[in-house]
């Protein structure tokens, strides 16, 4: 395994041949507003060059080989944030939808969205289901989009799925896997997440991916989501190579496994 020549720039032939990379990347996007503040400008303006960011990191994604890219965009606890701030977002989330759709065309990058999309106003599903629709058949990679979207209510969700098809066909409960429950997620057909980023600092997740999370590693940044740009990236891949997985067992069985 070849070491990165410089840490601090990393290129990606280097982080190619140091490694795996992850099938399945998920980003808490934190900081925005933080940013914004930090240099006396309007939140509107750190969304706005969150976007750019989001752009990047998507495209960057699909030229390394990950396969899936999930974006906390917008969470059910967002909808308590102000008024004009709610539909500021929503404004921006229309343009930028409508904007990068002919981008993730040309990359082949098929458009999914995750969450209790039924919240949404109906200009952002309407602009939604279209992009999606233009998307469908992208095969490079798959990006999810977390809109109204919560852990819990993503659990809670699927619990009510199963109570109402336990009553409406009779299906045995009692020998309920994990591995059938997640097909009840609104991340059905999804693989976990193999690394979360998290930007801005902060050392939590924030009812995301609650369930999918298990065993995911986890990956801090301390800039702000607009300060997050590629090289960012590759450096949180990189510290992913670095670790060894082990799911429950010890680095022993793994080593074993890996000569069987």
């Amino acid at each position: 395994m070849t070491e990165p020549s410089h840490k601090d720039k990393i290129r990606q032939d280097e982080l190619k041949s140091h490694g795996e990379i992850p099938a399945h990347i998920a980003i808490i996007m934190d900081g925005n507003g933080r940013w914004a503040k930090s240099k006396g400008l309007s939140r509107l303006f750190g969304h706005n060059e969150g976007v750019n960011s989001a752009r990047d990191i998507v495209e960057v994604c699909g030229q390394i080989g990950v396969k899936y890219l999930t974006l906390y965009t917008f969470s059910t606890e967002n909808w308590k944030r102000p008024k004009t701030e709610v539909t500021m977002l929503m404004k921006l989330l229309i343009r930028s939808i409508r904007d990068e759709t002919d981008r993730l065309n040309q990359n082949d990058v098929k458009l999914i969205a995750t969450g209790n999309l039924d919240n949404l106003p109906d200009k952002v599903r309407k602009e939604l289901e279209d992009a999606m629709q233009t998307t469908k058949k992208n095969k490079l990679m798959t990006l999810n989009l977390a809109l109204s979207y919560s852990g819990r209510w993503d659990i809670l969700n699927a619990v009510k799925k199963i109570v109402k098809e336990h009553k409406k066909t009779g299906i045995d409960l009692t020998n309920l896997s994990e591995e059938t429950f997640s097909e009840y997620l609104a991340t059905k057909g999804l693989p976990d997440p193999d690394l979360l980023i998290r930007t801005g600092g902060e050392f939590r997740i924030s009812n995301f991916l609650l369930w999918q999370l298990a065993y995911s590693e986890i990956y801090i940044d301390n800039c702000y989501w607009p300060d997050f740009k590629r090289n960012n990236l590759y450096k949180a891949i990189y510290d992913f190579q670095k670790r060894e997985r082990r799911f429950g067992l010890t680095s022993e069985q793994i080593i074993k496994n890996q000569k069987n």
